[in-house]
């Protein structure tokens, strides 16, 4: 179980990683408009917020690769609780697709860590 969930919590540091370069890199490219749905001028006026989010994206990536790096259980449980918190946020206030994106992977990471504790 400790090796599911060593990899659950890869694949949501990988997803962040992602969310990191499509709001910081691409959000005013194909793929970033068509992940908010934005036209060009609705996508140019909201990068800089889409940005700022990138940016906490990948600090979450960043805590939870550190996280498999010290095998810390605690530090996984922080990280993704914040994640699950930031997805059930997004997905109540921002776009209910959020919650499956975010807060669901987040969510069965941490009861693979949990179990595997």
């Amino acid at each position: 179980m400790h090796t599911v969930a060593q990899v659950l919590i890869g694949v949501v540091a990988a997803l962040h990683a992602y969310f990191l370069v499509l709001e910081m890199f691409l959000w005013q490219r194909p793929p970033g408009r068509a992940l908010s749905g934005f036209d060009a001028d609705l996508a140019r006026r909201t990068a800089p917020l889409a940005a700022n989010q990138g940016l906490y994206n990948g600090f979450l990536a960043a805590g939870l690769v550190w996280s498999l790096v010290i095998d810390s259980l605690a530090t996984q449980v922080f990280f993704l609780v914040c994640v699950i918190v930031a997805g059930l946020y997004g997905g109540a206030t921002a776009n209910r697709r959020i919650l499956l994106a975010q807060a669901l992977p987040g969510a069965l990471a941490l009861g693979a860590a949990l179990l595997a504790a």
